[in-house]
C-alpha cells in the first residue's frame, strides 16, 4: 500500500525514507477535461480556468521544484493532455532533472501522441479506468471512453512506454476486480493502482457510494489473491493500493493468519515506510492549475500559498504553517480510535482529509478504517477514556452497511 503517487519495495530500505526526502509534487496542470467523471476530485469541466498558470510560470515553478530537490512531478488535471504545452513542459522538467509522470484518462493518446510522450521522457503513464466497458463509460460520463482509453494503453505499449492502470474503488467499480486483473494480464499493463475514494470535489457527493467496511475487505482479499497469483506465475507487475494506509495493517494481519514467513519483513517495511505519517504534507504535495499549493491533491479546500507570490520551496518549508506542522507530527494529535490504535505507527492515521470531510476535524479518526476494535487492540478501558474525553466519532451508516 502506498500514499498517492508513491510505491514501495524491498529495495526501498536501501534508500531514504519518505520522511527524509523532498515530496513528490502533483501538478494539476489544467482544470479542463474532455470527460465528465462522477468522482473527479478536481471538479473539472470543459472550460479553461482564467487564472491557469502560463507556460513561463509553469517553467519557473518546475525550476524551483528541481532546485529544491523534488524527485518527481506528477502531471495531472483535469485532463493534462488538453493543455497544449503539456508534453513540452514534461520534457523541460526532464531536462531539469525531475522525473515526470502522467495521470491521464487515456482517451487523447493517439499513435502520434504516444510517440511524443515517450520522447519527452515520462517515466510512467497512469491511465484511469473505472471498470470495464459500459461501467467505465458511466463513471466517465462519455460513451466510448473505455474503447479510446484501451487504444491509449496499446499505443503507449507499442512505443515502449511504461504504463499503468488507475481505478477508484466504489460499490460499482469493485464488482469486477477479477475482470480488471484479467485485463492487466491480457493487455500487458505494467502496474495498477487501486485508489480508495476520497470525499472531495465531485467525489464528495459519492461518499454514500464508497465501499462498506466489509466490502472493502472483500476487495482487498481479491487484490491480494490476484497479486500473489501474478507473482507465482512470474508476471512482473506492480500492484498498489492507495489512499488508505489501513491496507498495510490488514495485509500484515492477513499474512499472520496464514502463518506466512514473510509477515515480519512486511511489518518491518511498513514501520520504515511510516504509512500516512510520511504522505500528505510530507512525502506528497500539490500545486493546482492556479498555482495554489495544497497538502495533497485531495485537499483543495486548504491553501498553503501560491507559487505566483512565493515559490513552492518557501511555502513547503514554512515552519509557521499550522496544518503542515500538524501533518508532520500527526500521531500525538490523532483522536478517537486512531489515537488509541496499536497500529498507528504503521498506518499513521490514514487519510486526514477524509476525517476532515466527515467530521470537520483533520485529527478525527479515519472513517474508512475497516479494522474491528479487536483488531486495533481497543479495550473497554480505551472506550471509556474516549467517551470521557468526548472522542467518540460515529462512523457513517453508509460505511458500516447499516444504511
Amino acid at each position: 500500500p502506498a500514499a498517492g503517487g508513491g510505491e514501495g519495495s524491498t529495495a526501498a530500505v536501501r534508500t531514504k525514507s519518505a520522511a527524509e526526502r523532498r515530496p513528490v509534487v502533483v501538478w494539476n496542470a489544467t482544470r479542463r477535461c474532455n470527460l465528465k467523471c462522477l468522482h473527479c476530485y478536481a471538479a473539472s469541466d470543459a472550460g479553461r480556468a482564467p487564472d491557469e498558470l502560463s507556460t513561463a510560470e509553469a517553467q519557473a515553478m518546475l525550476a524551483d521544484l528541481a532546485a529544491y530537490g523534488v524527485p518527481a512531478v506528477l502531471l495531472s488535471g483535469g485532463e493534462p493532455l488538453v493543455r497544449e504545452d503539456l508534453i513540452d513542459l514534461a520534457a523541460h522538467a526532464r531536462s531539469l532533472g525531475l522525473r515526470p509522470t502522467l495521470s491521464t484518462n487515456g482517451t487523447l493518446i493517439t499513435e502520434a501522441v504516444a510517440r511524443r510522450i515517450r520522447e519527452a521522457g515520462f517515466t510512467y503513464v497512469g491511465i484511469s479506468l473505472d471498470g470495464l466497458g459500459e461501467v467505465n463509460d458511466h463513471f466517465r460520463g462519455v460513451p466510448g471512453a473505455f474503447d479510446r482509453a484501451v487504444a491509449g494503453f496499446r499505443h503507449l505499449k507499442a512505443v515502449g512506454q511504461r504504463v499503468g492502470l488507475r481505478l477508484t474503488l466504489t460499490r460499482h467499480t469493485a464488482v469486477d476486480l477479477e475482470g480488471i486483473f484479467d485485463f492487466l494480464e491480457a493487455e500487458g499493463v505494467d502496474r495498477a493502482c487501486f485508489y480508495h475514494l476520497v470525499y472531495t470535489g465531485r467525489g464528495g457527493s459519492l461518499a454514500g457510494d464508497d465501499l462498506t467496511h466489509r466490502r472493502t475487505r472483500v476487495a482487498l482479499d481479491t487484490i491480494f489473491r490476484r497479486t500473489e497469483d501474478f507473482f507465482r506465475r512470474g508476471l512482473d507487475k506492480d500492484i498498489l493500493t492507495v489512499d488508505n494506509h489501513v491496507d498495510g495493517v490488514y495485509l500484515y494481519q492477513t499474512m499472520l493468519r496464514r502463518h506466512d514467513p514473510r509477515a515480519d519483513e512486511v511489518r518491518r517495511l511498513l514501520s520504515w515506510n511510516g504509512g500516512a505519517r510520511f504522505s500528505t504534507g510530507v512525502g506528497i504535495g500539490c500545486i493546482d492549475f492556479s498555482g495554489n499549493v495544497h497538502p495533497d491533491q485531495f485537499w483543495s479546500g486548504y491553501t498553503l500559498g501560491n507559487v505566483r507570490q512565493r515559490p513552492f520551496s518557501a511555502i513547503w518549508s514554512d515552519p509557521t504553517e499550522p496544518l503542515l506542522m500538524g501533518l508532520r507530527d500527526r500521531l500525538p494529535l490523532l483522536k478517537g480510535r486512531c489515537g488509541a490504535c496499536r497500529w498507528k505507527d504503521l498506518c499513521g492515521g490514514s487519510s486526514r482529509v477524509r476525517a476532515q470531510a466527515i467530521y470537520g476535524d483533520p485529527w478525527a479518526p479515519e472513517p474508512a478504517c475497516y479494522l474491528t476494535d479487536d483488531e486495533i487492540g481497543l479495550t473497554d478501558d480505551d472506550r471509556r477514556r474516549l467517551r470521557e474525553a468526548g472522542q467518540v466519532f460515529p462512523v457513517p451508516a453508509a460505511l458500516t452497511g447499516e444504511a
